[in-house]
């Protein structure tokens, strides 16, 4: 399977939040539109210190990450990020690797928002078709 980029846009979804509670105006609100690679092997999305700076975001834990090379680097976790893809969205937290040249758009946003990579076509598809689909377990609770 080759790689490929596809064009998201992230924004700082606490501040989407206080949009939406009336304490700031959409035109405050970081956001950025960039090329990405989709990853599956990745957890969550992957950004640079340039990009968290960008979007305004606080780092809110720090993770022991591995990298592609196998090491094993301390890297910031950020709050949520709002991730778009077309007309579908998805909050996840950001791991901040230093210096990293590409942007990697990981295992959760991607479940997030019902996309799986079409390796053939080198290209970003929906699981099921063009409805995003919310998948849930539900639970039958019967009294006895």
């Amino acid at each position: 399977m080759g790689c490929f980029m596809t064009e998201i846009t992230l924004a700082n979804a606490g501040e989407l939040w206080a949009v939406q509670r009336g304490r700031m105006s959409q035109s405050e609100v970081h956001s950025v539109t960039l090329e990405a690679m989709p990853d599956t092997g990745a957890w969550t999305l992957i950004i640079n210190e340039e990009i968290q700076q960008e979007l305004g975001l606080n780092i809110v834990d720090r993770v022991d990450t591995t990298l592609a090379d196998g090491s094993i680097e301390e890297c910031g976790l950020t709050e949520s990020v709002k991730v778009c893809w077309k007309d579908r969205w998805a909050d996840c937290n950001a791991i901040v690797i230093p210096g990293a040249t590409d942007i990697l758009l990981g295992a959760l946003p991607l479940e997030g928002m019902d996309l799986m990579v079409d390796p053939v076509n080198k290209r970003l598809v929906g699981v099921h078709g063009d409805r995003r689909l919310y998948l849930a377990k539900a639970v039958n609770l019967r009294k006895h």
